[in-house]
């Protein structure tokens, strides 16, 4: 079998999510951070609308927006459902982690592609970048908890009504040992050969 395919196969089946509180508060260095995102641009895109965008946050920047989407979390959710425990949470992320990316998708003005396709794209996009993390052995989880898919996150970012938040990319490193790969559904039930 071809070598390069080897071990690309061999880095996707790698690829795991890791919790934030599962990392040890190691900074990631920011080139490779940069090589990461150089990785995620080069996902397929319709017409090359290429509508991949990513806010990266380290260092203060960090603490900050991990406290600015606790208060978010305060700020938007009644009495009776906020949960304190969840809002310590969102706020003590940045402890253990080394950069947060805000991945989402910026909609092409007058854009005739569907957006789904978009979407798709800026997933693609994702998953670069996810892959890359695992081949340099960084710790990553795409989350969509917390505010990601709340209008006031995307008023927080300066987003567009039309814009997309994609989900929060969490890095860093973990001393503990990656979960066993698995599968629930077979593949066999997942494919119709035609």
């Amino acid at each position: 079998m071809n070598a390069s395919f080897e071990q690309l196969s061999g880095i996707i089946r790698k690829r795991r999510s890791v919790k934030p509180a599962d990392m040890n508060g190691v900074s990631i260095d920011n080139g490779l951070v940069r090589q990461l995102l150089e990785l995620a641009d080069w996902a397929p895109t319709h017409a090359r609308t290429e509508p991949w965008r990513f806010a990266v946050y380290e260092g203060k920047s960090k603490k900050r927006f991990c406290l600015d989407h606790a208060e978010l979390y305060r700020a938007h959710t009644s009495s009776d459902k906020f949960m304190q425990g969840k809002y310590d949470k969102l706020k003590e992320q940045a402890d253990t982690l080394s950069h947060i990316i805000v991945v989402y998708m910026k909609r092409t003005p007058g854009a005739t592609i569907p957006v789904e396709e978009e979407l798709a794209a800026v997933a693609a996009a994702t998953q670069n970048l996810l892959l890359g993390a695992a081949a340099l052995n960084i710790a990553a989880l795409w989350s969509t908890g917390g505010m990601t898919h709340h209008p006031a996150m995307k008023t927080y970012l300066g987003m567009a009504p039309e814009d997309i938040v994609m989900g929060l990319l969490f890095l860093g490193y973990t001393d503990k040992p990656l979960p066993p790969a698995k599968r629930n559904i077979p593949l066999a039930e997942k494919i119709r050969w035609q």
